[in-house]
């Protein structure tokens, strides 16, 4: 192939789920030309933010060779547990501020998942199953059940903030929301981590064989204990945004949305034995999940298939990556 292209570029999951997104949009703006517009375009980048940001710290979960299935429990928990906190104390308290404890709530509760994986040897399923259920009960049962739609008057300042905003020559009005800079940060310090840290080595190493990363002196203990945090840190931000854009403090909000992050993970290609996963296949994996969410309708499949569509989406994502490692190991062999 050219030689600025890297060899297996046409195998790469990223590749296959590019090519999966472009056929998805030329079919459904065949189906509806009003599709692919920018008023379309920043709707989906709206809708991605929240399932991207949480999206990035399951990577890292599954690159580290775990599974957290909390994360959303735990955005929902330091989102709504910070607004009653701050209607309660300081009300006018500016938006950065309500922002920073979110993220602190969320790093402390997965402080406890890392807790008991990293220092207990606890499963990470079983763990994370457990806690998924005891922080929603916890926060149901002891700060409140009740929907709040008046949020402290910073929250719905950084809700009205827009990036760029404007008409369409039809008439359709469009906006690119500050929150998505968010997301940029997020992926900016998460590609540092991954890439130019050696504690960004270490969780592929440990992701690969947690033995071999003990062996040549990894503190194996300790990098899994941060995964988790910063996962429950980008939880608790994630959690906080999706209140704020959505003006609403919603303690039954986020449910189920683990099912779509963790197919958006593994249609970019994470594995789930650990020690792989890209940022840019992950980010892609968002994208194509975002499309099948919010454009189904435009292509005449009705949203109630929705859950199917994705189901079938993971059983692709996980079944042509192990099919064509078995046929690579069967040439090898």
């Amino acid at each position: 192939m050219n030689g600025w292209l890297p060899k297996d570029i046409w195998t790469r999951n990223e590749t296959l789920v590019a090519g999966v997104i472009v056929l998805f949009c030329v079919v459904a703006t065949l189906s509806d030309p009003r599709f692919f517009t920018i008023t379309t375009v920043s709707d989906l980048l709206r809708a991605s933010i929240v399932i991207g940001i949480l999206a990035v710290g399951a990577m890292l979960v599954l690159v580290s060779g775990g599974i957290d299935v909390s994360f959303t429990a735990i955005a929902v928990f330091a989102m709504y547990s910070s607004t009653v906190l701050f209607l309660a104390v300081w009300p006018e308290a500016p938006w950065p501020l309500i922002f920073a404890i979110s993220i602190v709530f969320g790093a402390i509760l997965g402080a406890i998942n890392g807790y008991f994986i990293a220092f207990l040897g606890l499963p990470t399923l079983i763990v994370t199953l457990g806690t998924l259920s005891i922080f929603r009960g916890f926060l149901l049962t002891f700060i409140g059940s009740q929907r709040i739609s008046a949020l402290p008057p910073s929250m719905r300042d950084f809700s009205r903030g827009v990036l760029a905003r404007g008409t369409t020559e039809a008439g359709n009005f469009y906006s690119i929301p500050w929150a998505a800079l968010a997301l940029l940060f997020v992926i900016i310090a998460t590609w540092f981590i991954l890439k130019k840290t050696m504690l960004g080595r270490s969780i592929y190493a440990i992701g690969g064989s947690v033995e071999s990363a003990r062996r040549i002196g990894i503190n194996v203990k300790w990098t899994q204990f941060f995964v988790y945090v910063y996962v429950g840190a980008l939880a608790g931000l994630a959690g906080i945004i999706h209140g704020s854009v959505g003006r609403m403090a919603d303690p039954f909000s986020l449910v189920g949305l683990e099912l779509s992050v963790i197919a958006a993970v593994v249609l970019g290609g994470a594995r789930l034995i650990g020690g792989y996963g890209t940022l840019t296949g992950t980010l892609l994996g968002v994208a194509l999940i975002v499309i099948v969410q919010n454009s189904l309708i435009v292509i005449g499949i009705p949203t109630t298939w929705q859950s199917v569509t994705i189901g079938i989406l993971i059983l692709l994502g996980t079944g042509v990556p192990a099919y064509r490692a078995k046929r690579a190991a069967a040439r090898a062999g």
